[in-house]
């Protein structure tokens, strides 16, 4: 039996990266899932690839910023199948890498309105479907960023540590109904913005890029950047009932670079 054999999730902020691979991830272990994301372009072929898969997916265009697109996700998750089993929130915006004091307060009130605000409303949306079946798995997915403050990255990291306290809360609220909430907290993700990170990195220094790659890894214990397909089998983790004992909890996916 498959560890979500007929369930059905939610997954916004549909991408070729990690909205793609949580997605797939989910489906291959039995998951109906249901897409959200502000462009159809990736959306599409990612529900060709889990049709492919045996499993059934819709698409329905959503900015979480938007409250009434957040219902609209949840309305077709319900009214196409029936329940609302995951919910994984993936979709954000990355504010532009500049100090406090460059950032002007719309760049903060952006990111506010959609990493947090529009989580929260995504979340709103499918918690009572969750209420009235007494059971379900919202899942976020955070940031390295507000574990290993740097400069330039205030807004972001801001948004990201309201977030943890945000799901605390709601595990809190949430648990009588058998709804667990928890937090993904990736690190560095190997793929494609990391590898031109990488490149840009090593022409500004005059190395390799792998070079830039090994000064990475060796700082975590496994000597190794975790991939997004790899931060996906957390996700599955907490969306199934291996977790079904745990709520309220933040799992750090880096290979051992940092110990929160």
């Amino acid at each position: 039996m498959s560890l979500l054999q007929d369930r059905v999730a939610i997954v916004s902020g549909i991408g070729p990266g990690m909205g793609r691979d949580i997605s797939l991830a989910l489906a291959r272990e039995g998951a109906n899932v249901v897409l959200g994301a502000r462009r159809d372009k990736h959306m599409k072929h990612v529900a060709e690839e889990i049709e492919a898969l045996g499993r059934k997916s819709a698409s329905v265009p959503t900015d979480i910023a938007d409250e009434s697109q957040c219902l609209a996700l949840a309305d077709a998750a319900l009214s196409q199948f029936g329940r609302i089993d995951v919910l994984v929130n993936n979709a954000f915006v990355q504010p532009p890498i500049e100090t406090i004091e460059d950032n002007s307060m719309d760049v903060w009130r952006r990111a506010f309105e959609v990493n947090v605000l529009g989580t929260v409303q995504m979340t709103k949306a499918v918690i009572p479907a969750m209420k009235e079946q007494r059971g379900g798995s919202i899942i976020f997915i955070n940031s390295m960023s507000q574990r290993r403050i740097q400069a330039k990255f205030g807004a972001y990291a801001a948004t990201k540590a309201a977030l943890l306290t945000t799901v605390q809360t709601l595990a809190r609220e949430l648990g009588e109904y058998g709804v667990r909430v928890n937090s993904v907290v990736p690190g560095y993700i190997w793929g494609k913005s990391l590898q031109w990170f990488f490149a840009d990195t090593a022409k500004e220094r005059g190395v390799t890029p792998e070079d830039v790659y090994k000064e990475i890894a060796d700082e975590t214990c496994l000597k190794h950047i975790p991939t997004s397909e790899e931060i996906a089998d957390a996700v599955l983790f907490f969306a199934s009932d291996l977790s079904r004992a745990i709520t309220g909890q933040a799992l750090d996916v880096n290979a051992g670079h940092w110990f929160a």
